[in-house]
């Protein structure tokens, strides 16, 4: 079986699905040359308000019109950035949704340059991110817990704080830091050793 772009229902609807479940809910296109930008129907809704929208030429401020005005800001300089430098294009921003709730997106996406090295265009896709930011339920795989014991955990801990203190930090502060570990390399051995009986 070839694969390549979707000729059928049954593939479009497999594609649909996985897009769902990868949390995308929406494309969209930048023409830098000519200062428009075209957005899916999914991404009209979020951005816009508007699914009416979709497939449309879209300039101005109507285009992020739901965009979280904090991060209007910023996200504007940051892709103005994204697109001189070319390239992954890669933002975290909040919009409102008609009932008022706040939703997190991640925008990913590629910026083309011309030969003469101009921006020309970027293509991306928008994930909503609002469960992964929120703590929703998630399970990852080949993610296990990094410290199956908490003291091992509190040992990298106090190590990485000794770091942090720098080459000269005051003398009763390096004692106390140097006292920390002791102890819990105590506490350490002695839960080893009773592992080892």
């Amino acid at each position: 079986m070839e694969i390549g772009i979707p000729n059928d229902l049954a593939d479009l609807n497999r594609l649909r699905a996985a897009l769902d479940a990868s949390c995308v809910v929406g494309t969209w296109a930048w023409d830098h040359v000519r200062g428009v930008v075209t957005y899916d129907e999914g991404a009209a809704r979020v951005l816009t308000g508007n699914p009416e929208l979709a497939d449309r030429e879209i300039k101005g401020p109507i285009a992020l019109a739901l965009v979280h005005p904090t991060d209007m800001t910023w996200l504007m300089e940051h892709m103005l950035r994204a697109v001189q430098v070319g390239g992954l294009v890669l933002a975290e921003y909040r919009v409102f949704r008609r009932d008022g709730t706040v939703r997190w997106l991640l925008s990913r996406g590629r910026t083309y340059h011309d030969e003469a090295g101009r921006p020309e265009r970027s293509h991306g896709i928008l994930i909503d991110i609002t469960d992964m930011r929120d703590g929703g339920e998630r399970y990852v795989l080949g993610t296990t817990p990094a410290y199956p014991d908490p003291l091992m955990q509190a040992a990298d801990m106090a190590l990485s704080l000794k770091n942090v203190l720098g080459p000269e930090p005051a003398p009763e502060v390096i004692e106390a830091a140097n006292l920390l570990l002791f102890r819990l390399g105590c506490a350490i051995a002695r839960a080893t050793d009773q592992q080892l009986q």
